[in-house]
């Protein structure tokens, strides 16, 4: 039992909706703070909004609350559960801290008798309040930035007057750099100060000198009861301060520090952690060092709760920090705790890397017309990537292949900058493809010196960058007959994929490959055991690499490969990479329970994923972890070593999917639906085909593959239209347009942006009533497990749509027609799984939109509402393991579940917020009304064409 005896019952606080500053992390960490305090014997109770994630899931708690992340919401679940005896805010980000203080300064958790443990208030305070934590470094004798606090426009004028430009302006009490900003003129000060003031819920900023060029540094420390304190993880920033940690691209363990001012960070870190109160959890710590020999440290912020990088740092460890945090606040101490990877060493330890990782932000820029796409302090990326490799070099090119921006890598693609103008002003003006953009400068010809001069990047991390051009230039030297071995070796060493390699010798990937298998140049996985191999490890967590042989006393030649291959039955699930607008955390969700399902059914279950911040990729989800991009060449290795019986990809969003053409032709089983099925349903031609054979309706369509074809058509199909490229998610590319020019202007930049993509035109149904049904089918009986009525007319992203389950205003004969459709399209697309069908509805008649014979967005908001494991009973499904006619389904709902879209369109400034095709969303809540008179209802039909866009 815990140390803490009268702690029975715990409430934890969850993030709430997916934000740009606050995404999948926190349910990374909530869910395994739920698992942990459940280890001990204690109830868990908890709250979140967010019907999309494992940590709303009813298994991984007690009792789970769907509720707003309100006081209001508080109150009624302390009053239902007076047993309540602690609060655990840490594990739900900046919301969850700012909540437990309202909650505080109203004296709720005082009246309810509710301690807070993990954090205490006054820490809190301190690190949030600039003016407080600023005083408390000068006391302990860290130093910090010259800074002063401001709450007036009048104060700020004097403070700028007296520091001088460049400034940096951040308000108090917000989350992902909201409102930050640095100011380089005079005259751009007074906006930037109105707009900080504003975004501070205190109407307070710090402004400090800015140490631009200066190399910043992340802590990710623990602390116990006994005041034990161990630091995880050292993390670099490799893009200098000034841009936001979560926008950086970020380097573990620490690369050009000396050990002596690791030592002093160290301890500056522990110092801070000591003295903003007497707690035991999670800490994250940031500094800014001088880029000179001196080594200046100066300590920027702390943060009393799990983060974005403590996400981050649980993975490149294999130290899950949310799990022991949870215990530590219990009251158990470092040492009583178990290393959760060696599970023989204690968690008083501190993790040895013998690898290196690299973590790439992924943006979604073309999401946000008229955004400012440069970097600075104000965070913008939507979700994340990692990379583990044995070098900087290989871990970097790791990360890049995960980012799923049609790039394989640094370089050696025909996709870099050629422009000398454009690379100095990307250079300049941070930007987000900065990380390639540094090698097409290097391939110019620029020097380092220049690119260091620009960026302030560390001439340790270019010289490394240099290192690959060089490499990519002597390759380009050979054909693919005359390559030597030790070259192209080295080339796999550091990451080159072999589609690169190709590119550099003009030749065919696959060429590459049969070379590399002739000559014996293959992957091997490696175990992330948090020791350096000191000590075995228990957790198959593995990353790939490459290794030259080793030789024995006897002379036979060997490449250590850690990953044994057992002889049980297995399934791979394919993950979805990177959180992105279109495919966010719902697929990790349907992932992890693809997974548990497959275990259920008895077989050995194996997860390959690059996103750093799920659950997916934690250590325990499934029996064995690769940790590696969802990128052809690594997926098709990991097969050729595990020989699964087949690869689950209708779990994984459009990643996966993607995936499936490439698994077919190399004969490899998909299980479920199969890539026919999934490739009709996306081939517009073929589907409508079908559609026509079923005597099901759909609106008039054409396809172009020119702007002339697409004017042809307009003709044909009479305007309004709506323009959409084939294979795409989130409604990428689509629009729709009501005259010849704007089809005509649009045309020409989808053809440009997406080269070679055939073009659907289809009618636009003016006026016309959104819905969508969720389906299982097992190829010969089809169960609809959710129908939803758009709020919003049709024309709007499903995505950005206020989704109604079940419907509110469909009458019978219409309802009938779309339980019709579904279950006659589900069974002539032969689908084996889930199914989501979109609907058109116009003077009753019932249209089709598309089918997507895959997990969908809405499956976990369906399940969450009626409280099923619908992806639980799909997998079965699609293991052929059960028909859907084996379950007893029980839904339950009193009155109406309502998903409703989350936009973060705070973080761009002048960006066009009207919604239309293409989805804007970063992530959803759900709200339970009991009926239809409810006031929220009423608002959001009211509003439901506010922000519709043509």
């Amino acid at each position: 039992m815990p140390k803490d005896t009268s702690i029975k019952s715990v409430l934890i606080i969850g993030s709430g909706p997916i934000v740009i500053g606050q995404a999948c992390e926190f349910d990374y960490a909530g869910s395994q703070s739920a698992r942990s305090i459940r280890e001990e014997g204690i109830e868990v109770i908890l709250i979140n909004s967010n019907p999309a994630t494992i940590m709303t899931d009813p298994t991984m708690a007690d009792h789970v609350y769907l509720k707003p992340l309100t006081t209001k919401s508080i109150i009624e679940i302390l009053k239902a559960h007076p047993q309540i005896d602690a609060v655990l805010p840490t594990m739900g980000g900046q919301t969850a801290l700012n909540l437990c203080l309202e909650a505080d300064e109203k004296g709720i958790w005082a009246d309810f008798g509710v301690k807070l443990i993990g954090v205490d208030v006054n820490a809190i305070n301190i690190t949030e309040d600039r003016e407080q934590f600023k005083n408390l470094l000068k006391k302990i004798g860290v130093p910090s930035a010259p800074a002063e606090i401001c709450t007036s426009y009048l104060r700020g004028k004097e403070i700028a007057q007296e520091f001088g430009f460049p400034l940096v302006i951040r308000p108090s009490f917000t989350l992902g750099g909201t409102g930050a900003a640095i100011v380089y003129k005079k005259e751009d000060f007074d906006e930037l100060l109105t707009r900080g003031l504003e975004a501070s819920p205190i109407h307070e900023v710090l402004i400090d000198k800015a140490l631009m060029g200066w190399k910043e540094y992340e802590l990710e420390l623990l602390r116990d009861k006994n005041d034990n304190v161990v630091i995880i993880c050292s993390i670099e920033n490799m893009d200098p301060m000034g841009i936001h940690t979560g926008d950086s691209i970020t380097v573990a363990p620490a690369m050009t520090l000396s050990d002596t001012t690791f030592q002093k960070m160290r301890d500056y870190a522990i110092l801070m952690m000591r003295s903003i109160g007497n707690f035991a959890g999670g800490c994250n710590v940031q500094f800014a060092v001088s880029p000179d020999d001196k080594e200046d440290i100066v300590a920027i912020e702390i943060n009393p709760r799990v983060s974005r990088s403590s996400a981050l740092a649980s993975k490149a460890t294999g130290y899950p920090i949310a799990k022991i945090a949870s215990k530590l606040a219990l009251g158990y101490n470092l040492d009583e705790l178990q290393n959760q990877i060696t599970k023989s060493t204690s968690a008083l330890f501190e993790p040895t890397l013998d690898y290196v990782i690299v973590k790439i932000p992924r943006w979604n820029f073309d999401k946000f017309e008229g955004a400012d796409r440069t970097l600075g302090l104000q965070m913008k990326s939507v979700g994340e990537v990692m990379g583990i490799g044995r070098s900087f070099q290989e871990a970097l090119h790791k990360a890049t292949q995960s980012l799923e921006i049609k790039r394989n890598g640094l370089g050696a693609d025909g996709k870099g900058y050629t422009n000398y103008e454009q690379i100095i002003e990307k250079l300049t003006f941070a930007s987000w493809d900065r990380v390639f953009v540094i090698y097409d400068a290097i391939a110019m010809g620029i020097p380092l010196s220049r690119i260091h001069e620009i960026t302030k990047i560390d001439m340790w991390f270019l010289k490394q960058y240099e290192e690959l051009y060089t490499l990519e230039k002597e390759i380009s030297n050979y054909k693919v007959e005359s390559l030597p071995r030790e070259l192209l070796l080295e080339a796999k060493q550091k990451g080159f994929a072999d589609r690169q390699i190709a590119h550099m010798m003009g030749c065919l990937e696959s060429q590459v490959h049969t070379l590399r298998t002739e000559m014996n140049i293959n992957r091997v996985f490696k175990l992330v055991d948090t020791c350096a191999a000191e000590f075995k490890a228990k957790t198959p967590y593995y990353y790939s690499t490459f290794e030259a042989e080793i030789e024995k006393a006897d002379g036979t030649r060997y490449v250590d490969n850690e990953s044994v291959v057992t002889d049980k039955k297995k399934i791979i699930v394919l993950g979805s990479g990177p959180n992105r607008i279109g495919q966010g955390i719902e697929f990790d969700y349907s992932c992890v329970h693809g997974v548990l399902a497959a275990k259920e059914c008895g077989y050995e279950t194996i997860m390959i994923n690059c996103n750093p911040e799920t659950v997916s990729t934690d250590f325990d989800t499934a029996d064995k972890l690769y940790f590696e991009p969802v990128f052809w060449e690594h997926i098709y290795d990991i097969i050729q070593h595990e020989k699964p019986e087949g690869v689950i990809v209708q779990l994984g969003g459009q990643t996966a999917l993607k995936l499936a053409e490439k698994l077919s032709k190399y004969g490899i089983k998909i299980i479920g639906t199969s890539f026919d099925a999934l490739d009709l349903a996306e081939d517009r031609g073929r589907f409508s085909e079908l559609l026509t054979d079923l005597k099901i309706p759909f609106p008039q369509f054409g396809i172009a593959e020119t702007a002339d074809e697409a004017s042809a058509l307009a003709d044909v199909l009479d305007f309004p239209l709506l323009i959409r490229p084939s294979y795409v998610l989130g409604g990428q590319g689509m629009k729709i347009v009501i005259n010849k020019q704007e089809l005509e202007e649009h045309v020409v930049n989808l053809l440009k942006t997406i080269p070679g993509n055939k073009l659907l035109l289809d009618h636009y149904l003016d006026g016309a009533i959104e819905a969508e049904a969720d389906a299982i089918c097992d190829g010969e009986n089809v169960y609809i497990i959710g129908i939803m009525e758009h709020i919003e007319p049709c024309g709007v992203h499903s995505g950005d749509s206020n989704a109604t389950l079940p419907p509110f205003n469909l009458g019978e004969f219409v309802m009938q027609q779309i339980k019709d459709h579904t279950k006659n399209i589900a069974l002539a697309l032969r689908t084996v799984g889930l199914i989501n069908i979109q609907f058109a509805i116009k003077d009753d008649i019932v249209y089709i939109i598309e089918a997507n014979p895959r997990a969908s967005r809405t499956v976990p908001f369906i399940a969450k509402a009626y409280g099923e494991p619908y992806v639980n009973y799909a997998t079965k499904v699609m293991l052929g393991h059960n028909k859907v006619t084996d379950f007893t389904f029980n839904p339950q709902l009193k009155g109406f579940a309502i998903k409703q879209p989350v936009f973060s369109f705070s973080k761009f400034h002048n960006v066009n917020k009207a919604l239309g095709p293409e989805m804007k969303s970063t992530g959803e809540s759900i709200l339970f009304i009991d009926d239809l008179k409810d006031d929220q209802f009423y608002e959001l039909y009211s509003r439901r064409k506010m922000y519709l866009s043509k």
